[in-house]
Parts: C-alpha cells; structure tokens; sequence
C-alpha cells in the first residue's frame, strides 16, 4: 500500500474533504474505512463493531436496531481512530459508500414499514421456490437469493405478502435510509435478480415470466426491486436525518454524495482488483466463494454457480459456499484456551500462526484425515443441514499437523468441487486474489487454496481488511476526477499501480494431496447426510440448518 502522508497532509485531505468513508455489514463485523481521495490505496483510519445473527421463528435475522446501533458504533470508532492519528475529527467527507452482505430478504409497505424481520443468506428454508423459478428461468436461482425468498414467502401465502411494495438488500436498506434513495449498485443487485449483461439492468423478460408466475399476488416485480445504478454514476446525498442516523452527535455534515450501495462480493472484486475478465478472487470469512469474471456466458445451467455481475456490470460466475472459516476458528480458540491453561499466553493471532505454520509439515493429502466445515447446510453438496466434523480412517496418520493441514482443507473443499463445474465449461482464469482474516498468516492458506485450485493465488496487503476498503474505494471513484474512465483501468492506474501482491503457485505434491484429499472428501459426504440425519440440533436450532 502507499506510503502514508506526513499528519499535515492526511489533516489537509480530512479538512478539505478529500476522503472517501466505506462502511461494509459482514457476518460478524461491522467495518468503516476512511481513504484519501487522491490516492484510495491510501487507508487514513479504521473502525469497527462485532455483531452476531439472531435465530427467531425459525429463520436467522438481525434486528434494524442492531444495524444502526452497530452502524453509529462502528463509525463513531473510525472518527476516534482519525483523531488518534491525524489530530482531527471528521465533520464531512468527499463520499461515502455502503456494502453488506449479498442476497435475503427485506421487505416493506408503501409506507416504509419493515413486514417481516430481516431473512439473511444464511436461511435455507427457500428450496421449493429456488427449484420452480431456476426451471423458470432457465438460469440458476440458489435459495439464498431474493427473489427466491420473495416467490417462497408467495408460494407459503404468508400474510405480508399482499402488502409488498418495496424490497431490498442489507446494503440498499441502509443507503435507502441515509439518502432517501431506493437504489442498489448492479453487483449486489445480481443477488437479488437475474441481470441482463447486455443492459446492465434488471432482465425484463425474467420478470414478466415471474409476474405470470405470482398472478398479482404481488405488485410487478420491476416496481419492487431497487433501481440499479454501475460504478461512478451518482446514488444520492446524505440526508440531514441520515447524518443523524450515521452521527446522533450531530457533527456530520449533509450533502456528502453517495455512490452506489453494493454487496460484499462486489467490494472484494474491487479490494481484490479482480474485475477484469480472466480474473477471479476468493473471499473467505464465516461463508467462502469465488468470484471469476467471465469472458462468456456458461452454456448450461450449473447449480454450483451463480451468475451475478461486477459493480461494472460485467458478467461473473459465483461459487457460493455457505461454510467457511467458522469451524477451522472454533478449532483455535479450543488451541487457544489450552495455550493459555498451559501457561503459553499466545494471544488469538499468535495461535493461528503456530497452528498454520505446524499444518505446512503436514502430508501432502492430510494423512488421510477429513474435515467437514458444515455448521450449516451446503446447496453445492445438496445438504440442508450441516454437522461439523472429523473423520478418519484406522491407517491415517492423526499428527497436529495433518489435522490443521485437514481442516485448511475443509474451508476450501466445497469452493473446489463448485470451481471444478467452471472448469468443465472451459473458462480461462489468469490470475486468482484471496483476501479474508485466514490469509494474514503469511503464506499458508495461500499455498493450500493454490493446490486446491491449481492456479496461482495472489495476496495483498490488504487481504484482511477486504470489502470496507473495497466500498471506500469505490466512494472514492465516484468523486475522482476520472470518472469516464473505466472501472479496471481506475483501479490499475490510480489503486494498484505498484501495489504489492504476494503470489503463490501451486506446488505439484499439493496440487496431488488435494486431489486425493477432495476425491476422499465427495465420497465422506454420505457421511456428513447421515450425521445430519441422525443427531438432532438442541432447542428452537432444530428448525433449521444454519450455522449459530
């Protein structure tokens, strides 16, 4: 990343408004990043707020109080942060952009009432609905997209229903209450309806085969989905209520401009600068998926993968796993407690690298051990709900190593069997970014998901901040002076010009020990079905298959 300014200039970018805030809704943390304008590798101050899901009448939600209470936490962090660094709290900024989580469900009446609580990605109660508008429309629908979650509400005749009028995603909720604007960028807006690659828009034929489908039991679907906007084009301006909303101290200024609100796989193709064809990026977090820009359309319907679009608008493939890193953390924090009874004190970061660097002198297939990752249910592998687990044969080798080096594995093996469909369609990939907290051990996971992918795998400095600074890029592009130019060229000249990026390439014994590993893997989820079949989840959980 670039050099940070001396703290006359840094004051002079927040004084003079020129800066750009990003605010992303991950899974687990709310993130707020603040770049120079003039130069958006540049990250000037940082903020944060952890938050967690609730489980309510069966589905996993947030409530709207945690997403401004977390929202004004996490922003009111970042403005400490810029005071402890630059001796100077920001009062307005050049633009501001808004990321979230991609796909589920918000839904309001006409006059601005949420109808139902807030149904996230992570809810796997939207099979039927997938399966009739996939035949539908002849393109994948996986369950966690919107419009799978408004045709099940439909198909359920639940009550709200009839009331719809508007519906949007975490990220266009937020912009929608800050700008008064109901809009969404085009990438979080791929989650929510098929996109026309041709139009950068909504594809109107899709809709008016769903509005015959729902036979007005719901207004015209165009008139319920936001209005898609690309990256650059202009999304609003903050509100004086929403600087309240932001800000309850009343210190943030109206008027801020706003660029399109966009979905976490969007901000991290952009912190990634992985949205040019032939390119690809993995996110890995409490979910892991791929994102891999297309040269062409896939010529069959593959339901491993998504197609969604970049916030260009440029077609993408997506392998979209439900389990991620949630498991393999759960994994170190038991390490972690032991250090610390032995007398140890590692703290959480130390742990990881001790458990990473030890998983390197594993054997190349794990010693025959398996992990499933699976806290909740996994669309690619056909399981609705998910068991956790290790198994091995009498022969294997049980070591630390492999069994760190097996559970490395599990995060990546149900991206590698979706990425093998895109594979069998032939698409060419040059290079492949990986961001997310399991890339900051320098090295190891990078090798792992290079073997597991036989391709080379880059990381940058920022791999762990990922899509905060991704949003704030893109706020940044709104305001730049070029603007006419094209996304990928904005980023290649004026983010990633001399931008470090590690590169690993796949090593052949790993690239063999993950072949053997995932072949042991596919033939193991017979396994995983009967676990799931077998012990029943505790309580109100026994409902449904998500992850806690």
């Amino acid at each position: 990343m670039t050099q940070e300014p001396t703290p006359d200039g840094a004051r002079d970018a927040i004084l003079g408004a020129r800066t750009a805030l990003g605010i992303e809704f991950g899974s687990t943390r709310i993130k707020a990043c603040l770049v120079a304008v003039d130069d958006p590798s540049l990250v000037l101050a940082v903020g944060s707020h952890e938050w967690e899901n609730e489980f309510a009448d069966g589905r996993w939600t947030y409530s709207l109080e945690s997403v401004w209470s977390g929202l004004q936490t996490a922003y009111a962090d970042l403005v400490e942060d810029t005071e402890r660094r630059h001796r100077v709290r920001p009062e307005t900024f050049g633009a501001i952009g808004i990321s979230a989580m991609m796909h589920g469900y918000l839904a309001f009446d006409g006059e601005g009432e949420l109808l139902a609580p807030f149904r996230t990605w992570r809810n796997t109660t939207t099979g039927p609905a997938a399966a009739e508008l996939t035949g539908l429309f002849g393109v994948n629908i996986p369950l966690r997209w919107s419009i799978a979650h408004l045709h099940q509400a439909v198909i359920d005749a639940e009550d709200h229903v009839s009331r719809v009028r508007f519906c949007t995603t975490l990220a266009g909720y937020v912009h929608w209450r800050l700008t008064g604007r109901k809009v969404l960028g085009v990438g979080d807006a791929s989650g929510m309806f098929p996109i026309d690659a041709a139009r950068k828009g909504y594809d109107t034929e899709l809709a008016a085969r769903y509005d015959d489908l729902a036979q007005r039991r719901v207004p015209k679907l165009v008139d319920l989905l936001p209005d898609v906007l690309l990256a650059g084009q202009h999304a609003g301006e903050l509100t004086r209520e929403g600087a309240r909303l932001l800000d309850p101290t009343g210190a943030l200024k109206q008027g801020i401009p706003l660029c399109p609100p966009e979905g976490d796989a969007g901000t991290g193709m952009v912190a990634t600068n992985s949205v040019a064809p032939r390119t690809g990026n993995v996110s890995a977090g409490t979910s892991i998926f791929a994102m891999v820009v297309l040269e062409r359309p896939p010529t069959a319907v593959h339901h491993e993968l998504d197609l969604v679009a970049t916030p260009a608008g440029d077609p993408v493939a997506m392998v979209h796993c439900n389990n991620g890193a949630s498991e393999l953390a759960a994994w170190a924090g038991l390490f972690h407690r032991f250090s610390a009874l032995a007398g140890a004190d590692l703290d959480a970061d130390a742990v990881y690298e001790a458990l990473f660097s030890e998983a390197i002198k594993g054997d190349p297939d794990a010693g025959g051990l398996l992990a499933y990752n699976y806290l909740a249910g996994e669309p690619i592998t056909g399981l609705e709900r998910g068991r956790p687990l290790v198994v091995r044969t009498p022969d294997s080798r049980l070591t630390l190593a492999n069994f760190v080096r097996a559970q490395l594995y599990g995060v990546f093996g149900t991206l590698a069997l979706g990425m093998r469909a895109l594979a069998a369609e032939g698409v060419g990939l040059d290079r492949m970014f990986a961001h997310g907290g399991m890339f900051r051990t320098a090295g190891v996971a990078q090798r792992f998901l290079a073997g597991a992918l036989d391709a080379p795998v880059s990381v940058a400095e920022t791999a762990s901040e990922g899509g905060a600074w991704g949003i704030a890029v893109l706020a940044a592009y709104l305001v730049a002076d070029e603007t006419d130019a094209y996304l990928c060229g904005y980023l290649r000249k004026r983010v990633f010009d001399g931008f470090g990026f590690e590169t690993t390439h796949p090593h052949p014994d790993d690239v063999a020990g993950f072949a053997s590993y995932l072949e042991r893997y596919r033939a193991g989820l017979a396994v995983e079905q009967a676990a799931a079949d077998a012990i029943p989840l505790k309580g109100a959980m026994a409902l449904e298959g998500a992850t806690p």
